[in-house]
């Protein structure tokens, strides 16, 4: 800290001939700061525990600081504005604020979030009482994630409240507490359940008026931290021992249906422990991580990723692999791909290829027409099925949105069908929970497509749940796998499962061709370079 200050008066002493010289200059520059009350110079007792700028509070064992609500309502106007994603909106004001510590960032992240999720409601109570309207919704965002979000001392109104006791004002705590005590079923259906009125209106029709309510409720709270093993490098067993091993206030259990999932009860900071460095896990919701037996990859195989964003599905089907064969990951965005090679580089796998490409259209997709055994098109699409982790996506998405993006997915869906050889798998996927980007879209496909059939999903899923009469997320009605946030616990994904019908020349071909194809699928990684 001297050296810092040293540096720092020299370069302002040096300018000679000023007449602000070394002491009115940084006098200058305090003088502006002290105006913030985030930027006012920090204070200790005899004890070593902060001073507060207000008085002799002892801050040590708060759950909140007052600069905790500062924050959300700087941070709060833009991101109610629904021009950018809320957590690029959030990295980008962590980025201007590096003096913010873990803890912080987790509770004002945690805060704007929940405002996201409930602001239907949090803004109709937030019509009354004193003070701005962002700091009303800052004070509901930070009981939210104190009470639910596993930040506070209890999952209880109560102890939230307790846990605000330094940042409240007169008046605010009676507040809060006639909030805790509002009755959700006298409020507008709009209103309790924090949904714009097209997708309240979509989810009556599908999952239906009985389920439409708890399915609401569910996508208000957000969603548990699961991590995949990466069974390159470890087990779950191990995982679990690893991560229950470093103490704190969180347990790692298993997840109740992916194999090799982990499910984080708290918010560990995670890029700090070994584990992670070591690539030991990565962060993939269960339902994500299921995914992948879907596609049920083999060894040897050529499987291509075609939506493969920041490679989580990526990683986890080339370790199925068992990091053999060729496992492409295609993707539109330089940026997405970028955040995958050092994933890649942690994982131990050396069988990904990570491959940019400007559209489906693009002509590295056609070199690689006919020789694919297994293609995953986990397509754009509204992210309806992931609000709990992304809730500003309902209020920033359209039914019009839903539209353009279904023309997106039949494109994309079509030009990945053309990869496959005969007898090859496509799945279709998402993580929406609309009809008209899933169901709807299969249906199309299958009705343009009749050298493909659906296969059924429970006959894929059988292996994995073969104790059940019916695996996870499939019907005897029809071919399809649904997973649900308020039955499954998961993001809400939709699957379907299509196979290329075998060429009628294929019984015939003769041993030259069999050669032929073969060097051709060795070629592939030079062609598409």
């Amino acid at each position: 800290m001297s050296k810092e200050r040293s540096s720092r008066g020299a370069g302002t002493g040096s300018k000679s001939g000023s007449r602000s010289g070394s002491r009115l200059g940084p006098q200058k520059s305090y003088a502006a700061k002290s105006k913030d009350p985030l930027r006012r110079p920090e204070r200790r007792n005899a004890s070593g525990n902060i001073i507060a700028p207000e008085g002799q509070k002892n801050f040590s064992n708060a759950k909140a600081l007052p600069q905790h609500a500062i924050h959300l309502e700087r941070l709060l106007p833009e991101l109610l504005n629904f021009e950018q994603p809320a957590d690029r909106v959030v990295s980008r004001y962590f980025r201007s604020e590096p003096q913010l510590g873990n803890r912080d960032r987790a509770l004002i992240a945690e805060s704007a979030f929940a405002i996201l999720r409930r602001k239907n409601e949090f803004s109709q109570f937030a019509s009354s009482g004193e003070g701005s309207q962002a700091r009303r919704l800052a004070l509901l965002g930070l009981l939210s994630a104190l009470s639910e979000g596993g930040l506070g001392s209890a999952n209880r109104a109560e102890s939230a409240i307790a846990d605000l006791a330094h940042v409240l004002k007169t008046g605010e705590y009676e507040w809060l507490q006639r909030f805790a005590t509002v009755d959700p079923s006298a409020l507008n259906p709009l209103v309790r359940n924090n949904l714009p009125e097209w997708l309240w209106d979509a989810f009556g029709k599908y999952p239906g008026e009985e389920s439409r309510e708890a399915l609401a409720k569910s996508l208000m709270h957000p969603a548990l931290l699961d991590l995949r093993a990466n069974t390159m490098k470890t087990t779950r067993e191990q995982l679990l021992a690893e991560m229950n091993a470093l103490g704190g206030r969180y347990q790692a259990i298993p997840t109740p249906y992916a194999p090799d999932g982990v499910r984080i009860m708290g918010k560990p900071a995670l890029q700090n422990t070994v584990g992670f460095k070591a690539g030991m896990f990565e962060v993939q919701d269960e339902g994500s991580q299921l995914l992948a037996y879907l596609l049920a990859p083999k060894r040897g195989e050529m499987v291509v990723d075609f939506c493969a964003g920041a490679g989580g599905k990526t990683l986890a089907i080339g370790a199925i692999m068992r990091s053999t064969g060729r496992l492409y990951a295609l993707d539109t965005s330089e940026r997405r791909l970028a955040n995958l090679k050092p994933r890649q580089a942690r994982s131990g796998l050396s069988n990904v290829h990570p491959v940019w490409i400007d559209s489906e259209n693009d002509s590295k997709i056609k070199r690689l027409a006919g020789k694919i055994d297994r293609v995953l098109v986990d397509a754009p699409c509204s992210g309806m099925g992931t609000l709990r982790r992304n809730p500003d996506l309902k209020w920033r998405q359209t039914p019009e949105g839903v539209l353009e993006l279904n023309q997106k997915q039949m494109n994309i869906l079509a030009s990945a069908s053309r990869l496959l050889k005969p007898g090859g798998r496509l799945v279709y996927a998402t993580c929406s929970l609309l009809p008209q980007e899933n169901q709807q879209i299969a249906e199309d496909f299958l009705a343009k497509h009749p050298n493909f059939e659906a296969v059924p999903a429970a006959e894929v899923l059988k292996p994995l749940f073969p104790k059940d009469k019916m695996p996870l997320g499939c019907s005897p009605d029809n071919p399809w796998w649904q997973l649900w946030p308020h039955i499954h616990g998961t993001d809400g994904f939709f699957g379907a499962v299509f196979q290329k019908k075998a060429a009628v020349s294929a019984t015939t071909v003769d041993k030259d061709d069999e050669k032929s194809v073969k060097v051709k699928s060795k070629k592939a990684v030079k062609e598409l370079k």
